[in-house]
């Protein structure tokens, strides 16, 4: 393999390798990321970032108590209309 290429490197350590901070700036890694790694089916290896912040409910403000509900019978259909 021709260095050419070679955006970073790092050494592999008990298992475990850290990410270059040239990488993880560019990629905007943070604690609590999760790497999803898959190998192709031509040995090439792809990563890739899941962001722990940019969840399903990243900008879920929650609910400010602005109507009571009953969480016994309404928890299934509370904040959807039913005319």
């Amino acid at each position: 393999m021709s260095s050419e290429g070679i955006d970073s490197e790092s050494k592999v350590s008990g298992n475990q390798a850290n990410i270059p901070a040239r990488i993880r700036r560019e990629l905007d890694i943070d604690d609590g990321d999760t790497l999803r790694w898959n190998i192709e089916d031509d040995g090439t290896l792809r990563v890739q970032v899941v962001q722990r912040r940019k969840g399903t409910f990243s900008d879920f403000d929650g609910y400010d108590g602005g109507q009571e509900t009953d969480a016994t019978s309404e928890h299934d259909a509370w904040g959807v209309d039913i005319e």
